[in-house]
């Protein structure tokens, strides 16, 4: 019995501008992928982010529209030729995990969609010093104690002492902070700003300098005060033939996870494996997919050993989100079996 494939595009609405030092953000377009085989139908979810997915191209839909056709014709979804689109990917193989299971929306059957719950970090985005210690505050008031700050895109100075205000007021015993800079510091000056901001106790920060400069990133691994964690610079990298090499090479502290980004949870587990081996720490953060794609991303973790705060907090970022059980609450997300989905656009 062959496999149906359709989709359907959706403009998820951010409810505030979303700041990085890569800009600002008001709208994100996702694809929502329906595959049928049989009597059962999953919806799951391609959304790739211009600027940054290797698979954010002028003609994504037509490759989706090709995709779903040469699957309507006969061929397997994880038989196509989808290097090149790891968000497609992603959505296909979300919905192959969800037709093993007997109800829609689970795709990994776990505790986490019987009420278990997922430690997330608060996520602070880009702003004035006065609105993003507002934001800290106002996560660290509603129960999350590990906050992770966007940086790099106002002030330096400005940036520091908005972390000094926090340090003052919460010691590292009682909040951790993560910072993610996106790439946004220069090469000449990274090792510098990472020694002040380490007066700050920082538990790690994202990215520090632009992606692809492998031998910059293992010398600012091997020198910074802060530990440093790969997000960007596992972006369009084939894990099974160049992963544990860069790895090697670079010997980062962390690695952060994002399956819709880097082809889907298979090959996220084979990072996971690479870094274990290496003793290299690691997380998984959302990618700033709707509701759908967050259900399977949250669900995998569930899935996985790991204790360390998630980035799985973005769900509440769109007006036009789709409705789920998903809530966020003391700092963790959990699954609300008493809450339905909306299974309209």
């Amino acid at each position: 019995m062959k496999y149906i494939a359709s989709y359907k595009k959706h403009i998820l609405q951010f409810i505030k501008p979303s700041r990085t030092s890569r800009g600002e953000i008001k709208t994100h377009t996702v694809y929502y992928i329906f595959l049928q085989h049989g009597n059962k139908i999953t919806w799951s979810e391609a959304a790739p982010l211009i600027g940054l997915s290797i698979d954010a191209v002028e003609n994504i839909e037509e490759k989706i529209q090709q995709f779903c056709l040469q699957i309507n014709e006969g061929a397997h979804p994880l038989q196509l030729d989808l290097e090149k689109f790891p968000s497609i990917r992603f959505a296909f193989e979300s919905a192959l995990k969800e037709l093993e299971n007997e109800q829609q929306h689970i795709v990994f059957n776990t505790n986490f969609i019987k009420g278990s719950k997922i430690s997330i970090n608060g996520l602070v985005w880009m702003d004035t010093r006065d609105e993003m210690l507002k934001q800290a505050f106002e996560k660290i008031e509603s129960g999350f104690n590990c906050i992770k700050f966007k940086v790099g895109a106002i002030d330096f100075d400005e940036e520091c002492r908005m972390l000094e205000t926090v340090r003052k007021k919460y010691s590292s015993f009682k909040i951790e902070i993560r910072l993610d800079a996106n790439g946004a510091f220069k090469n000449d000056e990274a090792l510098h700003q990472l020694k002040e901001l380490s007066r700050f106790e920082i538990h790690s920060i994202e990215q520090p300098i632009k992606q692809k400069q492998i031998d910059l990133m293992q010398e600012i691994c091997k020198k910074s005060p802060i530990a440093i964690a790969l997000d960007e610079e596992l972006i369009g990298v084939n894990v099974e033939r160049d992963g544990k090499k860069l790895l090697q090479h670079i010997n980062p502290q962390f690695i952060i996870l994002k399956p819709t980004l880097l082809g889907g949870f298979l090959l996220s587990e084979k990072w996971i494996l690479h870094a274990t081996e290496m003793n290299i720490g690691w997380w998984a953060t959302s990618a700033l997919e709707s509701n759908i794609g967050l259900n399977a991303i949250a669900q995998w973790i569930s899935s996985l050993d790991t204790n360390l705060p998630q980035g799985l907090g973005t769900g509440s970022l769109y007006s036009n989100n789709i409705p789920s059980p998903l809530v966020v609450k003391n700092g963790f997300l959990f699954y609300d079996v008493n809450k339905l989905w909306t299974n309209t656009l």
